[in-house]
C-alpha cells in the first residue's frame, strides 16, 4: 500500500520558519516528480512547489519563491519543504503529491496520482 505522510507544520509566528517532510513508502518515488500543494479554507487547491527527479526541474508558486526550498532524499523516499520568511497569507493545509508517471513536475493537480492527508500550517501575524 502507498502512503505519503506529511509532517512539521504548526502554529509560527510572521517572519518565522517551518520545515514540512513527506515521507513515502510502499514504493519508491525516485524517478518520479513529486510535489507540494496547499489548500486554505473556501479556496481550491494550489500548487506550491515541484521536483523533478535527483533535484532536478525545480517549480515554484511565484510568491514563495525565494523564501521555499523544495528538496529531496531519494536514499529516505522523502520530500522536504523549507518554508522561511513565512507570512499569513501562507496559512494552509500542505500536502504532499506524487506522480507515478512522469519525472518532470507539473503544476495541475490531476496528474498526481498519490496524496498525503495533509499537515496544517497557521502563520499568525
Amino acid at each position: 500500500q502507498v502512503q505519503l505522510v506529511e509532517s512539521g507544520g504548526e502554529l509560527v509566528q510572521a517572519g518565522g520558519s517551518l520545515r514540512l517532510s513527506c515521507a513515502a513508502s510502499g514504493r519508491t518515488f525516485s524517478s518520479n516528480a513529486m510535489a507540494w500543494f496547499r489548500q486554505a479554507p473556501g479556496k481550491e487547491r494550489e500548487f506550491v512547489a515541484g521536483i523533478g527527479r535527483s533535484n532536478t526541474w525545480k517549480y515554484y508558486l511565484d510568491s514563495v519563491k525565494g523564501r521555499f526550498t523544495i528538496s529531496r532524499d531519494n536514499t529516505k523516499n522523502t520530500v522536504l519543504l523549507q518554508m522561511n520568511s513565512l507570512k499569513p497569507e501562507d496559512t494552509a493545509v500542505y500536502y504532499c503529491a506524487a506522480d507515478a508517471n512522469s519525472g518532470i513536475p507539473t503544476t495541475s493537480v490531476s496528474p498526481y496520482d498519490y496524496w498525503g492527508q495533509g499537515t496544517q500550517v497557521t502563520v499568525s501575524s
